[in-house]
C-alpha cells in the first residue's frame, strides 16, 4: 500500500478519497475543484483551512487534511450521538420482540400447515427494520451505492 502525502492541501497533488476511500481525487483542469476518479463526487477545497467539502451530496460533508489522512468535520448543529444509536437499535429490536413475543404467546396449532409462518414473520420484520435503518444512514451520509458497485465491477474485470 502506497504511503499518503505529507504535505499540505494543494491543487497541484492528488489525495486518496475521503468519502469513497478507494479512488485518488485530483485537480480539475481550470477549475478550482477536485474529482475523485472511482465515485466522480465533486469536491471544493479550502486551501488556507485545509478543509474540502463534497458540493454534490445534500448535506455539505467535510474534511480537514492534517498533512496524512483525512479527518471527518460534522457541520455545526448536526451532530449524531448516543441517543440516535439507542433509537436506530430500539427501531429494529423493538417491533422483533413485539411480533416474536406474539407468536410466542399465540402459538400456531401443532401440525398445522402455517405453524412455519410466525417464525418466518419475525424475521421479515426484523430484516424490514433493520433494512430501513440501513437506507437512513446511507440517505445521511449520501453514499452512492450503485455509483460504488460500478466502479468495484469496473476496476475488478479490468
Amino acid at each position: 500500500m502506497e504511503q499518503p502525502p505529507s504535505h499540505s492541501l494543494s491543487y497541484n497533488h492528488d489525495y486518496h478519497c475521503p468519502l469513497c476511500r478507494r479512488g485518488r481525487i485530483t485537480n480539475l483542469s481550470m477549475m478550482e475543484a477536485f474529482s475523485c476518479n472511482f465515485c466522480e463526487h465533486l469536491f471544493t477545497a479550502d486551501l488556507d483551512r485545509q478543509l474540502l467539502t463534497a458540493v454534490d451530496t445534500q448535506l455539505p460533508l467535510t474534511w480537514q487534511w492534517n498533512r496524512t489522512n483525512w479527518t471527518r468535520i460534522n457541520p455545526e448543529g448536526v451532530k449524531i450521538g448516543w441517543s440516535y444509536l439507542i433509537l436506530g437499535i430500539l427501531w429494529v429490536i423493538l417491533p422483533t420482540a413485539i411480533v416474536g413475543f406474539a407468536s410466542y404467546l399465540f402459538p400456531p396449532l401443532p401440525g398445522s400447515g402455517l405453524s412455519w409462518f410466525p417464525l418466518f414473520w419475525t424475521i421479515v420484520t426484523f430484516l424490514s427494520h433493520f433494512i430501513c435503518l440501513i437506507w437512513l444512514l446511507l440517505e445521511y451520509y449520501q453514499f452512492p451505492v450503485r455509483l460504488y458497485l460500478q466502479a468495484v465491477l469496473r476496476s475488478s474485470f479490468s
